[in-house]
């Protein structure tokens, strides 16, 4: 079973000053943060931001080689955190056929915005990751990454992996 979550930004860990990336799922009632590499971070922001490069990015080609196959990228799904490192997986489906082919998460979130796929991630995960509980506030001002940053213990940013 999993929850399709939508990427709400990438911010940084004030402690480790990695990036993380923020997914959180459509009702706002929950946040899960994924520590990840710098170049990562730069491809989902580019993403986010709807910005192109002069020549195609990592995830730019792999769009272009999916395209250029005949195969879709159906959707993304965080599947599975072990000893603080989150796993993923891309589901392709070509010529009727799905195919799975492992992934870090980052890179398939940055692939996921770009082939406008949803991201999923697996119930299993979300009881066992660090899981932000979120509500919207009534005047809606504070800053939403100051306030995912204040909820969480700050042993906690550097316990993730890259």
């Amino acid at each position: 079973m999993t929850r399709e979550m939508r990427v709400a930004g990438v911010t940084v860990d004030p402690v480790t000053k990695s990036p993380i990336v923020v997914l959180r799922d459509p009702e706002n009632r929950c946040a899960l943060p994924i520590w990840i590499g710098i170049m990562e971070a730069n491809a989902i922001a580019m993403a986010l931001e709807g910005a192109d490069s002069p020549r195609p990015m990592t995830h730019d080609l792999l769009k272009s080689v999916l395209e250029g196959t005949g195969a879709k990228l159906t959707d993304v799904e965080i599947t599975d955190i072990r000893e603080n490192t989150y796993y993923a997986a891309l589901h392709l489906e070509r010529d009727g056929g799905r195919i799975t082919v492992d992934s870090r998460p980052s890179d398939a979130i940055a692939l996921a915005l770009r082939c406008e796929a949803p991201i999923r991630v697996a119930e299993s995960v979300l009881a066992k990751a660090v899981v932000i509980e979120t509500a919207d506030t009534e005047d809606g001002e504070k800053d939403k990454w100051s306030e995912l940053l204040d909820k969480m213990d700050p042993e906690q940013f550097s316990k993730y992996k890259m």
